[in-house]
């Protein structure tokens, strides 16, 4: 069964007698339109328990849950309980004649046909209410009647479930490490711990965050049940990795809330924290302080979830790493690491950063002595220390602010050699996908603020001098305000140098030495550009009186992180306007397209088994915007980019190919 199976007992029972009296499974299931609580089809929202019980122990199952047997008393509710009964079939691959208990002693098969079973001698699935609210960044309801507790890595966790999904928030997955030392597995003990909040974010910055850190985060449709535990019944896994320049960010940033991504999808989402700053890579030349102990902390992560996710419902030989900006390059450096090698059968490089200027050490490594004279000697110097023993003794936030040791490097364990392999080695044997946004590169560089500032003085003082810079391709059109025609020209060079040339090339070795059979490569055309960072208003579509939103007619720079309220479907949770009536949908889209390659490899929605998933998730609003032209996966001697963009996306080929030549990054030119 493809529902089989889930273990669920409350915090209000006794933990391990109460798992085997309850003996079922629990699946959220909703229409999940990205609306949230404005959706027509809010309240119907179902909880499957997938175990066959009497009608008096499904009422009690319902009951416990703080729930009631759900009741189709309006034609209305049982036309919104159709999708769900046909993803139950579609999935379960029930027939017409499965039934469900539901109230009033009734059961509903997958056609919505209501008929009265012998209560006393049928056993059945069944479809309890699920009437917790939804969740917002500034309100959970994790009062007793939400909460659900259940055994996971030799602990009692207690979670709790909104309308969309089981949440399970701060999950220790390492102890708090000797700092500069790597982490190690965190085993339970048989003891009893909350996961209704979010644990601490990673010391960083000014003051924010602690050393105690490493936890990450679940969302989840589906809680199995470990005494009939079925591994086909496990849903696939994303792992996220924050960005945030390897000196900031955190997984309990609520654009990346993993509530709607589970729900629509039917996958388990983890997102994890992880060192940051000098705390996560400092490297000294004493043979002993190496660094990457922020990369370190992601592979044990990675261990967890291989080791316990399957008790949240993932399948642990199905999980889709995932990262943007730094948490791409992250992802690009667990591929080349040999310590997390089989740990991951997809990734997803979400704006990868490399090339020339500030992206290079994205991508290339530094040997431990390069870090060492770029920043740890800084470090030593500013903290009057000569060694890593006194280094432990400065006050973590000393060492935060003091940002310099960022870089990944070759330490000979986690990472050794100086770039991701790309022409020799064996096929990586993993689904790939990756891009960019189409002017990723604009937030950094500077808005020009000398009036008569030349081009080739802007774009050195932007630390593009060398290799010469093709000019003639990069034209300043004339205008009215040359300071943004200017800082326009100069986004699109920052875009080639440091995302799409290095990016592109990185695919196209990739493929033609044969280490991938395929790769998806997209670009997005479409933004959303979140708040706080850059500031640039020029990464926002020009508003008026009559576009107080926005006017996406209008030309506007696609810029780093416009793509992440669409990639989590979290624009209506953030409280964000649609801004023409299209961002919503468009979301819709771009998430089913992510979750496609999570669930199946593929994101192309008009291939057949996805084409069938989404019809029959009810999303047909995304396959018209994923239009007639099915998204080609690059391959050797084929190479193509889908381009996001509404009202339909396209086909096209590699971007800037001639730029990219001039500046040095053409597809021959990757360093692996």
């Amino acid at each position: 069964m493809r529902f089989a199976s889930a273990v669920v007992f409350l915090s209000s029972l006794v933990a391990g007698e109460s798992l085997k009296k309850l003996n079922t499974g629990l699946t959220i299931l909703v229409n999940n339109d990205l609306l949230g609580p404005n959706s027509p089809n809010a309240d119907t929202s179902v909880i499957l328990t997938d175990s066959p019980l009497s009608q008096a122990d499904f009422e009690q199952v319902c009951s416990s849950l703080g729930e009631q047997p759900y009741s189709p008393n309006k034609s209305t509710n049982t036309k919104a309980l159709q999708p769900l009964l046909n993803y139950i079939k579609h999935e379960d691959h029930a027939t017409p004649s499965t039934q469900f208990w539901i109230s009033q002693q009734k059961a509903i098969n997958t056609s919505g046909h209501i008929t009265s079973p012998k209560p006393k001698k049928t056993t059945l699935q069944g479809l309890c209410t699920n009437t917790s609210p939804f969740s917002t960044p500034s309100f959970s309801d994790t009062s007793s009647k939400n909460q659900i507790s259940l055994q996971v890595n030799n602990q009692t966790l207690t979670g709790f479930r909104d309308r969309l999904s089981f949440r399970f928030l701060g999950l220790r997955y390492a102890p708090q490490p000797q700092r500069f030392t790597y982490s190690t597995l965190f085993q339970g003990n048989g003891e009893q711990a909350s996961a209704l909040n979010y644990g601490s974010q990673c010391a960083q910055g000014t003051d924010t965050g602690s050393e105690d850190c490493l936890f990450l985060n679940v969302w989840t449709p589906y809680l199995p049940n470990p005494v009939s535990n079925k591994k086909k019944s496990l849903r696939p896994v994303a792992f996220w990795i924050h960005g945030g320049a390897f000196t900031g960010g955190t997984a309990n940033d609520a654009t990346f809330d993993g509530g709607n991504m589970a729900s629509r999808g039917d996958i388990v989402v983890v997102a994890i924290n992880y060192r940051l700053s000098t705390l996560g890579f400092l490297a000294l030349k004493d043979g002993i302080t190496n660094g990457n102990y922020g990369l370190a902390d992601q592979i044990i992560a990675l261990d967890w979830v291989k080791q316990n996710i399957a008790s949240l419902g993932g399948d642990p030989d199905r999980v889709t790493i995932f990262g943007q900006s730094a948490g791409a390059a992250s992802v690009r450096a667990l591929i080349a690491s040999p310590k997390a090698k089989n740990k991951f059968s997809g990734a997803i490089l979400l704006s990868n950063l490399g090339g020339l200027g500030y992206g290079t050490t994205y991508s290339k490594y530094y040997t431990i002595d390069e870090q060492f004279s770029v920043a740890a000697s800084q470090i030593l110097s500013a903290t009057n220390c000569t060694d890593v023993d006194c280094l432990r003794s400065v006050p973590a936030h000393t060492l935060t602010q003091l940002g310099g040791a960022r870089y990944l490097v070759v330490d000979g364990t986690y990472l050794t050699s100086s770039s991701l392999p790309t022409s020799s080695g064996p096929p990586l044997n993993m689904n790939l996908m990756m891009g960019i946004t189409r002017d990723d590169g604009a937030p950094f560089i500077s808005f020009p603020t000398a009036p008569n500032i030349s081009q080739i003085e802007y774009l050195a003082s932007q630390g593009f001098s060398s290799p010469p810079i093709p000019l003639d391709l990069y034209p300043v059109t004339p205008s009215n305000n040359r300071s943004l025609s200017l800082f326009t020209s100069s986004a699109k060079l920052a875009t080639d140098a440091i995302f799409r040339c290095v990016d592109q090339a990185t695919a196209y070795s990739l493929l033609e030495n044969n280490r991938v059979k395929e790769i998806y490569y997209y670009e997005f055309d479409r933004t959303y550009q979140t708040g706080g960072w850059p500031g640039l208003d020029v990464c926002e579509p020009p508003r008026s009186e009559k576009f107080p939103k926005g006017d996406l007619t209008k030309e506007y720079l696609n810029c780093h992180s416009g793509e992440l309220y669409y990639v989590f479907g979290t624009l209506t949770r953030q409280g964000l306007t649609d801004r023409d009536g299209h961002d919503i949908s468009f979301g819709g889209y771009i998430l089913d397209s992510f979750l496609g390659f999570i669930r199946t490899g593929n994101p192309d929605l008009l291939g057949k088994n996805n084409n069938e998933w989404v019809k029959v998730r009810g999303y047909e609003k995304s396959l018209e915007l994923a239009g007639k032209k099915k998204w080609e996966s690059s391959k050797k001697g084929k190479l193509g980019v889908r381009i996001f963009d509404w009202p339909e996306s396209k086909m096209t080929g590699f971007r800037s190919l001639k730029e990219c030549d001039k500046l040095g990054l053409g597809l021959e030119s990757y360093y692996g």
